[in-house]
């Protein structure tokens, strides 16, 4: 006998962290309300592991990034997309979803293609403050679009949109920092975290692992440091000339990624960041306070547009990507330890901006749409 669910929900994004988080903090909503949840992705990105590690059925597609310029590969690219699409019209016609919840992104395009032609409902989601080509492109003849600010919505031909704020884990609001770092096996004191995304930066790294050490002997400051999958051996064959004997160090906590974030932000006092949306809304979640170095060549300029949005808001410290070497990065983590005041400003400012409700919100949305 199958199970009884009460409806069926696709989710779909991929590639990055910033489009995978959102979608599964919307899919684990869905599910605990007791709907089935397919998981839509390509399995070669993160997006497999996480999903399956949650337990969602995972639907492959094979699609890829659209190459820049007029070259030949662009063609190649085309044929693959359109069987991408043709996939994603047969996970349709098989398991016959209720409705479709995209994050944006190339690896969410094959399905929302789909749902145009199918005429499947379908809710878009963008994160940052200027959205991605795939929501600007596709979201015309989506239900509703939620979006996580409101300078976004001048960019977006539907109607339908809303500011909702970026979907996050449940457990950024119930985990408490003393929990957090426990579960790390830190103990319950002030604690940096150094992160890239889910992908890494070189620059970020490249100046962090000059002034480890220190932050640690000299500064007693606990470290958690993502590295980046891509970035991790490299890091760690210069700390070991800068620092020999540092896997003996109990104050540093160094992985290529973790895929436990919440308890890694959660556990942090200040966090060293890229700009990606869904990072800041996390980090907000986390009330830590965050020294921002927006990717300088990220698209449409939307990390230096978020990152801007925050020290506005008085929420963050700002550094250009040039500005980042060791001295100055040292005098900017001094200056917090130095003025616990000003820390702790940032931290209440930071936290004000999170948005805990996001999720609900989503999901009441996409369930008023579905057949």
């Amino acid at each position: 006998m199958s199970e009884a669910y009460n409806k069926v929900y696709f989710v779909t994004g991929g590639g990055t962290g910033g489009h995978i988080y959102p979608a599964m903090a919307v899919a684990d909503a869905l599910s605990a309300e007791g709907n089935k949840v397919y998981y839509v992705g390509n399995k070669r990105n993160m997006e497999f592991e996480l999903a399956s590690k949650k337990g969602y059925k995972f639907l492959h597609v094979s699609v890829k990034g659209m190459p820049r310029g007029l070259n030949p590969k662009i063609f190649i690219w085309g044929i693959k997309l359109v069987k991408a699409v043709l996939r994603s019209m047969r996970y349709i016609q098989k398991y016959k979803p209720d409705a479709v919840f995209a994050t944006g992104g190339y690896v969410s395009a094959p399905m929302i293609f789909a749902c145009i032609i199918t005429k499947t409902p379908y809710m878009m989601h963008d994160c940052d403050a200027m959205p991605g080509l795939v929501t600007r492109r596709l979201c015309k003849r989506a239900k509703y679009v939620s979006l996580a600010f409101e300078k976004a919505k001048k960019f977006i031909p539907n109607k339908n949109s809303i500011v909702t704020g970026n979907p996050i884990r449940a457990d950024f609001e119930t985990l408490t920092k003393e929990e957090a770092r426990e579960k790390l096996g830190l103990e319950n004191r002030l604690t940096l975290c150094i992160m890239g995304g889910s992908q890494g930066a070189k620059a970020i790294n490249n100046t962090v692992v000059e002034l480890i050490k220190e932050f640690s002997q000299e500064n007693r400051l606990q470290v958690i440091f993502q590295t980046g999958k891509k970035n991790y051996d490299e890091v760690i064959e210069k700390l070991k000339l800068i620092y020999p004997g540092w896997e003996q160090d109990k104050n540093l906590l160094i992985k290529p990624y973790f895929m436990d974030m919440v308890s890694v932000l959660k556990a942090s006092d200040i966090v060293i960041s890229r700009a990606g949306s869904l990072s800041l809304s996390e980090i907000s979640a986390s009330a830590a306070a965050p020294i921002l170095v927006p990717f300088p060549y990220a698209a449409a300029n939307h990390q230096r547009i978020n990152a801007k949005y925050f020290l506005e808001m008085g929420a963050c410290i700002y550094l250009e990507d040039k500005e980042l070497e060791p001295n100055k990065l040292r005098e900017t983590i001094l200056e917090l330890l130095e003025n616990p005041v000003k820390m702790n400003y940032l931290k209440q400012n930071s936290s004000h901006l999170a948005r805990f409700d996001a999720t609900a919100k989503i999901v009441e949305y996409l369930k008023s749409i579905g057949k």
